[in-house]
């Protein structure tokens, strides 16, 4: 490992910050660790913000109806998602795996993806309303378990950053009606999206979490090495060319 200091401006706000990152290459699922501690500290600066506002994050244990949305996750969550499922012992791998199994069952019965990957070129409405679709299917993600993540650690980017101060039953509709989410200044869920982007197309660059099994199945996992350092880059890099004003 070698210690970077990262100094940036993104969105009109600097960021400075120091971490410990591997010299030597590796795959960028190997940041995520990493990863996950930056996007806990930046959610934290979003949520002190907020409590300035005199506002708080309703979102709570117990509370598990965004985790009845579809779920975008990047090619390396994919991949490292599925190595926790493997690595977890039996009978909790054979139920995990039968959920994600049922879920496809019933997606794939209804065309779904096919259709996600119709209108992902449609433009903004048509995948929105997909979405909404997908809502109302009432599927639980594979993970929640009494309403609550039994991977809470190790959870993708985009579980992490989406947050609500709006109160929690509002959550329970596919139109999402007076649902206030959270402003992150600095999201990292695009940046990794795009920059672990290695096998899935453009207009859809991302893998469903409830598909990670069969995706990842179907694919080796050949994305290219770089150094700690050159991943951060890249990261921050996306953020800055994609940051719009505070």
């Amino acid at each position: 490992m070698e210690p970077i200091n990262v100094a940036v401006t993104v969105a009109g706000v600097p960021i400075e910050m120091g971490m410990n990152v591997p010299a030597e290459t590796v795959k960028l699922r190997a940041m995520l660790p990493i990863l996950h501690q930056m996007s806990n500290a930046f959610i934290n600066a979003a949520e002190a913000s907020i409590q300035e506002e005199g506002k708080e994050i309703s979102c709570k244990a117990g509370c598990g109806a965004c985790c009845r949305q579809l779920v975008p996750v990047s090619e390396s969550e994919a991949f490292d998602l599925r190595v926790l499922v493997e690595s977890m012992p039996e009978p909790r791998r054979s139920e995990i795996i039968s959920r994600f199994s049922s879920t496809m069952e019933t997606l794939n019965a209804a065309e779904f993806f096919e259709r996600l990957d119709a209108v992902s070129i449609k433009g903004e409405d048509a995948y929105e309303e997909i979405l909404r679709e997908y809502f109302r299917f009432g599927i639980a993600c594979p993970f929640l378990e009494n309403e609550s993540c039994s991977i809470h650690e190790s959870r993708p980017i985009t579980c992490r950053e989406y947050l609500v101060t709006s109160p929690a039953e509002l959550c329970n509709s596919a139109e999402g009606e007076g649902i206030a989410n959270v402003r992150h200044y600095f999201q990292l869920k695009e940046a990794l999206i795009s920059v672990a982007r290695n096998k899935t197309p453009e207009e859809l660059p991302y893998v469903p979490l409830v598909r990670v099994l069969d995706w990842t199945k179907e694919s080796d996992d050949d994305s290219p090495t770089q150094t700690g350092k050159e991943w951060v880059a890249a990261l921050f890099d996306f953020l800055v060319r994609h940051s719009k004003p505070a």
